[in-house]
């Protein structure tokens, strides 16, 4: 990491990337549990544009709403900032709203997140899935490796953390498609943490001992990985993904984007790599944050976290908004 690198994320400050997740987690929040998806997430993602487009820099969004024929805002490609071609060169990962059923359904876990790095520091990960495993901090590096078993995987885990393999959690997106490997971990006797969305909040709770939770595994969205891997990458942890596609216009997408190995591992500084700056704003309650609260006398509050790869802070930050009448 050189310094003037390092440099261009100083000048974006790591407070004005929760002000944008505050931003898009407070217009979310309006939708909370009135079962419109689709309105949830729009509103989210006007927020976030309107508040990256205060800032100054030259940023690109990478992982974003979709293509450009399919989101009207926060597009892959898209430009944000207030110095095109003058301000620091920032690539950006974002979903505005990480849990658009949840929102709907005023379930746990959704969040407003958003990552950072410098130009070129984050995949170029197409909207497809993506096999995932995480761990937390603590382990020995390549503990955990997509290519093997979900037994194999359980078993080398516990070995390093000294227990037996039935005494292991692990995370799993709710889905039809992971039968096999919850049938695999129910003969192994662990805990099954399943949840219903949000596997960003999933793959961040391996790294919190205060959810118990040993291990992520399964498959969710590609874009989700990169922001993941974002998070790890500022508060330690592995992280393995690999790109699924399901037909030939996925792949073709793929390639567009630069990927040309389909069928690659990626570590998790393959994923984001250099100095990332990771902020999340709590919509609903979940296990990393509380939610937005809407007081008397026209108070909301928020609770965010927000993290950097280079220094390893851990920032919570409770904000009071006190609307305008």
């Amino acid at each position: 990491m050189t310094a003037s690198a390092s440099n261009n994320l100083d000048r974006v400050l790591v407070l004005e990337m929760v002000r944008v997740t505050e931003a898009a987690a407070i217009a979310a929040s309006k939708l909370i549990g009135r079962g419109d998806e689709k309105a949830a997430d729009a509103a989210a993602v006007e927020a976030m544009r309107a508040a990256l487009n205060t800032l100054y820099m030259d940023g690109t969004v990478v992982i974003g709403e979709g293509e450009r024929d399919e989101a009207p805002m926060l597009y892959i490609g898209e430009k944000v900032g207030t110095a095109p071609g003058k301000g620091p060169k920032i690539d950006i990962a974002l979903d505005p709203l990480e849990g658009t059923t949840i929102t709907a359904k005023a379930g746990p876990n959704a969040l407003a997140v958003l990552a950072i790095a410098e130009e070129g520091g984050l995949l170029n990960a197409p909207d497809t899935y993506m096999d995932k495993i995480a761990v937390g901090p603590g382990y020995p590096e390549g503990v955990i490796d997509l290519s093997k078993s979900v037994t194999e995987n359980v078993e080398a885990v516990a070995a390093a953390k000294g227990v037996a393999p039935a005494d292991i959690i692990v995370c799993v997106l709710d889905r039809p498609r992971h039968e096999p490997i919850i049938s695999e971990l129910r003969g192994l006797g662990c805990g099954i943490a399943l949840i219903p969305d949000g596997d960003v909040a999933g793959v961040i709770a391996t790294t919190n001992p205060d959810t118990n939770i040993d291990l992520y595994m399964g498959q969710g969205g590609a874009p989700e990985g990169v922001l993941a891997a974002a998070a790890l990458r500022c508060v330690g942890g592995q992280f393995q993904g690999r790109l699924v596609f399901r037909n030939e216009d996925e792949r073709s997408r793929a390639r567009k984007w630069g990927i040309t190995d389909l069928d690659r591992i990626y570590t998790l500084e393959e994923l984001a790599s250099g100095d990332v700056i990771f902020a999340a704003t709590g919509v609903t309650d979940g296990s990393l944050l509380e939610g937005v609260k809407r007081r008397r006398g026209g108070i909301i509050t928020t609770e965010s976290i927000v993290m950097r790869a280079s220094s390893r802070t851990v920032r919570r930050v409770k904000s009071e908004h006190r609307v305008r009448g």
